[in-house]
């Protein structure tokens, strides 16, 4: 956010600069000003997203940590996810991924 306030600032010329000062057109200072007025609105918003990005940050390198060797194993098991159909859920809670009819064979032994 912040950094998109800086490039903003450097790139829109400062509001107190007169029409003859500054060489806008009417049209390029409205479409300042629309900017402007864009950017205080949407501040508070982007900092409190940044403030929830942080906050979060700790908790999801944690749950990276611990599911990442997870998750590389799994990867592992699936070849190419387009050989599958999507997910279905059981009635018992179960989730069932069936490969393609038409998918090609698998190489290497297959662990279960």
């Amino acid at each position: 956010m912040k950094r998109f306030v800086l490039i903003a600032a450097l790139v829109l010329p400062t509001a107190g600069m007169s029409e003859e000062d500054s060489g806008l057109s009417l049209m390029e200072r409205g479409a300042q000003m629309f900017f402007e007025g864009l950017l205080d609105e949407m501040e508070p918003a982007l900092d409190e997203m940044q403030n929830l990005a942080e906050s979060m940050g700790p908790g999801l390198a944690q749950m990276m940590d611990q599911m990442g060797p997870a998750f590389a194993d799994l990867m592992e098991r699936i070849d190419d996810l387009s050989n599958y159909e999507p997910p279905v859920m059981l009635p018992n809670g179960d989730i069932i991924i069936r490969r393609k009819p038409d998918a090609p064979e698998i190489e290497g032994p297959v662990e279960i």
